[in-house]
């Protein structure tokens, strides 16, 4: 896979991922008080997105320095 290739599948990756986040969390919103084994695993799923999130951004960065060196 080229540098460019890997560069849209991530930048792809990262708009789904953060779609999926962004959902999770307003649906936690919405639950309210009901069961907080639930509400505790849906947030730590979007706590590993985020984390997810964190690292394809340095991989897309570091893709970005790598074309702009070439």
């Amino acid at each position: 896979m080229s540098t460019d290739e890997e560069l849209r599948q991530i930048e792809e990756d990262l708009a789904r991922l953060r779609a999926q986040n962004k959902e999770v969390r307003e649906q936690i919103g919405e639950i309210g008080a009901t069961d907080p084994i639930e509400i505790g695993a849906m947030i730590a799923m979007a706590d590993e997105q985020d984390q997810l999130i964190a690292e394809l951004e340095l991989r897309r960065d570091e893709l970005r320095r790598r074309l702009a060196q070439s």
